[in-house]
């Protein structure tokens, strides 16, 4: 197994399957620093830069927090309007990294482009984290999924999944991609213009993926062992900031987890993720029910940074 100390967290495609299982040992021996909230020494000498071109709640904040929790220092822009980068001279990626790579140790960074988390890894000379890159992926929060799936459940091989939403999402390709390492059969449920692109599904297949396809969640449900939903209402995330106004749409019925859908469906020791923000695809009424565990992931979001900060910084091996 390779060494995570000065390496890059771009793509799961990068991932072979004992470095998943490396991850969790490490999340779950740190879990208890966050679970107790207090704070460790354990990076106390390290800076992560955050370099966010596209708004973020969770991912910024859970790094973050994970830097803190870890006894590290924070700095970095969560708008890339107030920075050179957004304003009138748009500066490039290779000129704002060379400058980054100078008040920190770690880049974490989100970018409406896709691949621009990979451009900007070229050129850093410190590890370069990918928080969502336009459509591409989305490693650490896929990463957090399966740490909690593997927490509920002891394993990974064996149990059934089905994804609900735009195909087209940065989760949902690393979702495909993390699932080629584990033996899960998954059905992508979407409305049909946001499904699976050929080229993609040539790619699974090429990687031995076992998938299907619906269009009702109804049809996929009740042999399901992990539901992972994310909304069909999207933002346009090829831009910094979708500026839309007013009403967007609602789900249609095809792609929404309702209570009543879960108790008359699923299974009863089925877990629902969400990564969050949710539109209407899981009303409230869901969140206080055996099934729901999107607090949990949110949780598993800092304990799964830690685990990488900690990583890619040498604190671990």
């Amino acid at each position: 197994m390779r060494s995570f100390m000065g390496r890059d967290i771009l793509s799961l495609k990068d991932f072979e399957r004992e470095e998943f299982f490396r991850v969790f040992q490490v999340a779950k021996d740190l879990e208890p620093i966050a679970r107790d909230r207090r704070n460790s020494e354990l990076l106390k000498a390290k800076t992560m830069v955050t370099a966010f071109y596209q708004p973020s709640t969770r991912t910024r904040l859970a790094h973050e927090a994970a830097m803190h929790r870890l006894g590290g220092h924070v700095t970095g822009f969560a708008d890339a309007k107030m920075t050179r980068a957004g304003d009138f001279y748009q500066e490039s990626i290779k000129d704002t990294v060379k400058m980054l790579e100078f008040y920190g140790d770690v880049i974490v960074m989100r970018h409406f482009q896709q691949g621009a988390p990979h451009e900007a890894a070229k050129w850093a000379s410190i590890p370069v984290i990918n928080g969502g890159d336009g459509w591409g992926e989305h490693p650490t929060q896929i990463l957090t999924d399966l740490y909690t799936v593997f927490s509920e459940k002891g394993r990974i091989d064996g149990l059934k999944w089905v994804a609900v939403g735009d195909m087209r999402m940065r989760t949902m390709h690393s979702l495909a991609y993390a699932l080629t390492q584990f033996d899960c059969p998954i059905t992508f449920v979407s409305p049909p213009e946001m499904g699976l692109t050929a080229e993609f599904k040539a790619e699974l297949q090429q990687y031995s993926l076992n998938f299907t396809e619906a269009d009702h969640v109804e049809k996929a449900i009740a042999a399901a062992d992990v539901i992972l939903v994310e909304p069909v209402v999207q933002p346009d995330y090829t831009k910094s900031r979708d500026e839309r106004r007013g009403d967007v749409g609602l789900t249609p019925a095809n792609y929404k987890i309702t209570r009543e859908l879960l108790a008359g469906k699923a299974k009863s020791d089925a877990i629902l993720l969400h990564s969050l923000p949710r539109m209407d695809e899981i009303p409230p009424d869901v969140d206080i029910t055996r099934w729901s565990r999107y607090w949990q992931e949110a949780f598993n979001g800092v304990v799964m940074r830690m685990a990488l900060l900690a990583l890619v910084l040498g604190a671990v091996e």
